[in-house]
């Protein structure tokens, strides 16, 4: 691959991570394939129960691996970008990480929304920050983390993986929108931290998308290869990434983002933050090039990877391509469920939570693997149509 700007992208998703080398030139854009990981959470023993925490020191493992494939693809790299999914965090003491991140969906946040809104009231913290309510917000998280008075740099999981890149610490702004503590300028709300007793210390100085925070470490490079390789600050947040690549030619075109999260909204040139909105649980997000994102969460892919997960240790053939063909054969479902909820969003028994909730409306449920695949997919495809009105 040769072209003028050749960059390498770190994307780290939910359920998997890949590394992908990219040249732009004249008329020209192409993007290959280096590095592909899984990403499997982990639980470890916290003292008094076994919480779920993100394995990123396997991530990075994996991450610098793919960089070494993508020198080798590509010897004359110009820069590094990472992106990840949202809200989660790493904490720096003395330059090194104070234990394994939790998990969004580890339950220990679960008093950390009526904490917070004991100190500040929903409708006032939604015309603060535009964020709507999901019980694993940053702040919802920060409010019941107990060290961090040990904390010199909180980190947002791409901004952590900056910061072993490079040795520089930064809050990339799309990223930092998702943490309910930014104002609307973009901007930290430090007022807001006093009210919620954070450490305003904690939070790094934020960067725009394209800001070259440093270059590559050389404990990062593979052996023998010496490179100046910047480490680019990107639309950090995936979506942020994925919303900015769509064609939004139209006043009146929205985006689905669909991954083990659903986000589908449309972009808009300021916040929208009405009463509203707020009580349609629509988010204000920032985007790259200063744009709002405004979108509801659906729950996402996350239902049929769990419920695969689930299968399987039931010793039940779980490919899910062959379940989704399957699926294709069969007839609609008499209805559909919510997909939204909150039932869902922990990990464990999908399926049986899915004839649950049919079973507690009264109505048909799937009876077979292929047909509770067909109810998701019918099911995501009308929250979808319902945000997209709803937008």
């Amino acid at each position: 691959m040769s072209a003028v700007g050749v960059v390498a992208a770190v994307d780290l998703g939910a359920t998997s991570g890949r590394v992908m080398v990219g040249a732009v030139g004249p008329n020209e854009l192409r993007l290959g394939e280096v590095a592909r990981f899984s990403n499997t959470p982990v639980r470890i023993w916290d003292g008094d129960r076994a919480g779920l925490h993100w394995n990123v020191v396997e991530l990075y493992r994996q991450v610098v691996g793919g960089l070494a494939a993508a020198f080798a693809a590509e010897p004359g790299l110009a820069s590094v970008g990472v992106d990840s999914w949202a809200v989660d965090y790493g904490l720096i003491r003395r330059g090194r990480l104070l234990g394994m991140p939790y998990h969004y969906r580890d339950e220990r946040t679960a008093e950390g929304a009526s904490l917070t809104h004991s100190r500040v009231e929903p409708g006032v913290l939604y015309r603060e920050n535009g964020l709507q309510f999901l019980p694993f917000n940053t702040l919802y998280q920060l409010a019941v983390d107990q060290t961090l008075a040990d904390t010199d740099t909180v980190l947002l999981i791409p901004d952590l993986f900056t910061y072993w890149l490079s040795g520089e610490r930064i809050a990339e702004v799309t990223n930092a929108s998702t943490t309910g503590l930014l104002d609307r300028d973009g901007a930290w709300n430090r007022q807001l931290m006093d009210r919620l007793a954070l450490p305003k210390r904690i939070f790094p100085p934020l960067v725009l998308p394209g800001t070259d925070v440093g270059r590559l470490l050389p404990s990062v490079l593979p052996e023998g290869v010496a490179s100046s390789a910047a480490v680019t600050a990107v639309g950090s947040h995936d979506t942020a990434s994925a919303v900015v690549a769509v064609p939004m030619l139209s006043a009146s075109a929205a985006y689905i983002s669909c991954g083990t999260w659903g986000l589908v909204g449309v972009e808009l040139e300021r916040p929208v933050l009405t009463e509203a909105a707020r009580v349609a649980n629509f988010t204000n997000e920032r985007g790259v090039d200063g744009r709002t994102r405004f979108l509801h969460n659906v729950m996402g892919l996350w239902l049929l990877s769990e419920c695969a997960r689930t299968w399987t240790e039931h010793g039940i053939q779980a490919d899910l391509p062959t379940l989704l063909a399957r699926a294709e054969t069969l007839t609609a479902p008499q209805a559909v469920f919510d997909v939204d909820d909150p039932r869902f969003l922990p990990t464990g028994d999908m399926p049986g939570r899915i004839a649950a909730w049919y079973d507690e409306h009264g109505l048909p449920g799937p009876d077979s693997p292929e047909a509770t695949v067909r109810a998701i997919v019918e099911s995501l495809a009308v929250a979808f149509a319902d945000a997209v009105r709803a937008a």
